[in-house]
């Protein structure tokens, strides 16, 4: 009763199929990604060319650009800009003239100068380490890009593969079917079976199709590395110096640089002003007096001013700190995961190399069997599909494997 009612639900689709125009006709689908295999490209050499257009390195650009700014300004003598001051003061009388000439600067207090100078040379270390950081995580893009496109590839040439076994059997039981070996239901089942076939080959081309795109818009071209696998890197847990890490520590560090900067500032800048004055009469026999002055400002009682400013910088510092313990639990569970699965598909691979094998076997003998006469077509499609299954299986599981090795060395923090 089951092998009647799926011969009726496969006479079904292939009546369908045949209304549509498709029983004799590939589909063909006009839209392509074409993408160029690089023998001379190396893993690394597409990861450098894919971050010189990433979108981060306007970023990374001005973050260079801002550590540059603080250490000129921190190599400066004088706490800000120098000012020129002019006065010119004259009775109504005209019997008095008084004139007054000074430049005032501002000075850096005790250590200040010594905390913006080491806020430049964090920010400097800030800005390496967080473009080792958009690396790592452009490697990651590119890792992933290539092997999924890899991925999508064998199982567009597995289901490639299994048109071409379907229609070689289409054939023998049209040969069968006009010998009168088999029923006509058998040939509208084996077509039925080939539409289905073409179907699936369809879905993968387009999967290969959407893979090749992503690739590319991830790396801003087509061209693709030769070889891209890589040796698993001997590093059995996160270290310190994994460059995510290293980034946010090094933001860490100049946050609380900042902080210090800050409260050197005290109450304000003191101020050092320079200057002449002259003051004399309205005629030449006038008593005529010239001057040189300095006087010096120092601002006091501005504490209760400043704390919000340092009060500010910590929330910020905090944050980072909190960031820093979240992306440490994340490292450490991203490591678990890549290590786990690169045990479980060691195994699994093992497991589907023999299921392959013992499937190709069964199918030479069902195919054997088949032409003999001694089971029917759906005993045979039956036992075909479990044995592409299998043969897909081990071709995945091995690709996954290697994947696998690359998304460890991402985990740990390893860059081509």
């Amino acid at each position: 009763m089951f092998a009647l009612n799926l011969i009726r639900g496969c006479l079904s689709v292939y009546v369908l199929a045949t209304s549509l125009g498709l029983a004799d006709t590939l589909p063909i689908v006009a839209h392509r990604d074409p993408i160029e295999i690089d023998a001379g490209m190396s893993l690394a050499q597409a990861i450098d060319l894919t971050l010189e257009k990433h979108p981060d390195n306007a970023w990374l650009k001005a973050l260079e650009e801002e550590s540059a700014a603080l250490d000129q300004r921190s190599k400066s003598w004088l706490a800000g800009a120098p000012s020129l001051g002019l006065f010119f003061q004259e009775a109504t009388s005209g019997t008095l003239h008084y004139g007054d000439a000074s430049v005032k600067a501002p000075l850096w207090n005790f250590g200040q100068r010594d905390a913006e100078q080491a806020v430049a040379r964090q920010a400097e270390s800030s800005a390496q380490s967080q473009s080792a950081a958009v690396k790592l995580r452009v490697a990651g893009l590119v890792r992933a890009a290539l092997w999924d496109m890899e991925l999508q590839q064998i199982r567009y040439d597995q289901a490639q593969n299994e048109v071409g076994v379907f229609e070689q059997l289409l054939a023998k039981v049209e040969r069968r079917v006009e010998l009168g070996d088999l029923p006509r239901a058998d040939l509208l089942l084996a077509k039925t079976e080939l539409l289905q076939k073409r179907a699936v080959l369809t879905q993968a081309e387009a999967e290969v199709m959407h893979a090749r795109k992503r690739y590319a818009s991830i790396t801003q071209m087509t061209k693709v590395p030769g070889n891209y696998r890589e040796t698993l890197a001997d590093i059995a847990e996160i270290q310190q110096n994994h460059p995510a890490l290293v980034a946010i520590n090094n933001q860490i560090t100049r946050k609380q640089a900042e902080v210090e900067a800050i409260r050197a500032v005290g109450s304000g800048q003191p101020d050092v002003a320079v200057g002449i004055n002259t003051d004399h009469g309205p005629d030449e026999r006038s008593n005529k007096t010239e001057s040189f002055n300095i006087a010096v400002s120092v601002p006091f009682g501005g504490s209760a001013h400043l704390a919000p400013r340092v009060a500010a910088a910590n929330v910020e510092l905090n944050r980072l700190v909190a960031d820093r313990g979240q992306l440490s639990r994340d490292l450490e569970q991203a490591h678990h995961e890549a290590e786990h699965n690169l045990e479980v598909n060691r195994a699994e691979l093992v497991i589907a190399e023999q299921l392959k094998q013992a499937a190709e076997e069964h199918l030479k003998m069902t195919e054997l069997s088949f032409s003999l006469g001694e089971i029917n077509l759906l005993d045979l499609l039956r036992i075909q599909s479990r044995a592409q299954q299998a043969i897909l299986n081990a071709k995945e599981r091995s690709v996954i494997l290697e994947r696998d090795k690359a998304l460890y060395n991402q985990a740990v923090g390893v860059t081509p």
